[in-house]
């Protein structure tokens, strides 16, 4: 049994080294250059999409990663093992050692890393559902033929599990990277919704993570009093800001469990993630 109990101490130093996170924003905003504000030699990139271009000069380490099982990999030698995972079933004890013993140096360069960047989870899924089709699961039992259900499916609770899995990761920060897209319905109003092959993992992902931000474009204008205010301005904004509660007055999605980030925040991940981490005074 590993039952124990976790105080208050125990919890403020975990809290101040672990962080989830998941980023969203339109194709082009500028996401992926926010590795610039992370500590490079702490940082680790696992990167989905080929996507590095615009940060071709930073000094930090990625893993480029093309297939689903691959990903399933990287992200055991991360997290870890699960102690609930079966001997056969990803993110085991035998998965892990397995995995350590194979790629020693590259476990114990993961080791060195404390801020994982995930770009993006949007490529995730896709690497997912394309792996999920080859599987039994998705195909009819009745026919043999293409199950588009049964890949969803399978598509889902893989991703999930993997998200979970990286949420656990001890003492490490892990950043997730994604699309968001703008949805006109059939009533002509606009939503943001995260650009990700199935529905059900989209849904869970803010629950799995402690911060949800969106990273768009604003432009500062004299408000009330003249104070300044920043107007979201997605088409011809100059200043990137990123959103930081629900509730907010664009619609897009934001979450922040800890209570300390202001509506909008400067574009900058270390200095958000000192913020979040500082010691209460008292």
């Amino acid at each position: 049994m590993t039952l124990r109990i976790i105080t208050a101490d125990d919890r403020l130093r975990e809290a101040q080294g672990k962080t989830t996170m998941a980023l969203f924003g339109p194709s082009g905003v500028g996401k992926t250059t926010l590795l610039k504000t992370l500590p490079p030699a702490e940082t680790l990139c696992i990167d989905l999409e080929a996507g590095l271009k615009s940060v071709q000069d930073w000094p930090g380490d990625s893993i480029p990663i093309r297939r689903f099982s691959d990903a399933v990999d990287i992200a055991c030698l991360i997290g870890g093992a699960n102690p609930a995972a079966q001997k056969d079933e990803h993110f085991s004890e035998a998965h892990h050692n397995h995995l350590r013993t194979k790629h020693p140096e590259l476990a114990r360069k993961i080791d060195t890393k404390r801020i994982i960047f995930v770009d993006s989870i949007t490529d995730l899924t896709r690497q997912a559902m394309a792996w999920a089709k080859t599987r039994p699961e998705a195909l009819s039992e009745r026919t043999g033929k293409p199950d588009t259900r049964g890949a969803y499916g399978l598509l889902a609770r893989e991703v999930i599990g993997l998200l979970k899995h990286l949420q656990h990761a001890p003492g490490r920060t892990v950043i997730f990277v994604g699309i968001l897209e703008k949805v006109i319905d059939d009533m002509n109003r606009a939503s943001w919704q995260p650009q990700m092959e199935g529905s059900k993992a989209a849904r869970e992902l803010p629950g799995i993570v402690d911060q949800v931000l969106t990273l768009s474009l604003f432009t500062q204008e004299s408000g009330k009093d003249g104070i300044k205010a920043w107007r979201h301005d997605p088409d011809k904004g100059t200043a990137r800001r990123l959103v930081c509660r629900s509730g907010n007055p664009w619609g897009l999605p934001a979450k922040d469990r800890s209570g300390k980030l202001d509506l909008t925040e400067p574009a900058d991940l270390g200095a958000l993630l000192t913020k979040i981490n500082q010691t209460p005074k008292g």
